[in-house]
């Protein structure tokens, strides 16, 4: 439920369960966690790594009936979110749609986000009892202060995409069709630059 394409130096990496709403199982969640260790070994070969959904919606997050089975408070969130983290390369969360709960996670761990206007981002860990994976709140306070980050994990507000864009959540808007060339756009920089060079640069700002 992963399709992997390899282009001229940049891995997409698509959730493909739409009629699911790209809900996430924990061998969808181990497959992504592969993927970006896989291009962690291999920078030569993966200078930019972008995460999209197939579909209207990015990902609905954790499929509700493994979440109850204990995918919920798995280990394997926090490993995706920190292989994404760490990568040398650029990442890119192409946001083709709503994008909720624990899949918001491997969102803030890209370097950027770019999503559809009609995209809309929220958290429901309050309404499900469940707990934000450890990474997500400091990362999402990071782009968006401590208030607001209360606001989408103590409230569950679903933020709109004009919304996101204005608090810097979502660092551009694009048409549905532009989507994945905007997102192969802000990568031609690194493409054109060595790996070390852009690592070098990721390593400055982190």
């Amino acid at each position: 439920m992963i399709d992997l394409a390899r282009e001229g130096g940049i891995w997409t990496a698509t959730l493909n369960r739409p009629d699911k709403a790209n809900a996430l199982t924990e061998d969808m969640l181990a497959e992504l966690a592969d993927i970006a260790e896989a291009a962690a070994a291999a920078p030569q070969d993966a200078r930019a790594l972008i995460l999209t959904g197939a579909g209207k919606v990015f990902s609905a997050g954790a499929d509700l009936n493994a979440a109850r089975a204990g995918l919920a408070t798995s280990a394997v969130w926090e490993r995706l979110s920190s292989a994404l983290a760490a990568l040398p390369c650029l990442t890119v969360a192409a946001l083709n749609g709503t994008v909720a709960g624990g899949a918001i996670g491997m969102a803030l761990a890209c370097d950027l986000r770019v999503a559809v206007p009609g995209a809309k981002l929220f958290y429901p860990v309050m309404k499900l009892g469940f707990l934000p994976q450890p990474s997500d709140p400091a990362r999402l306070a990071a782009l968006v202060g401590p208030a607001r980050a209360k606001l989408i994990l103590l409230t569950g507000a679903r933020i709109d995409a004009e919304t996101a864009h204005h608090w810097g959540l979502f660092d551009r808007l694009v048409a549905p069709d532009d989507l994945l060339s905007e997102a192969h756009a802000l990568a031609e920089h690194s493409l054109a630059a060595t790996p070390e060079h852009a690592a070098a640069i990721k390593a400055l700002i982190r």
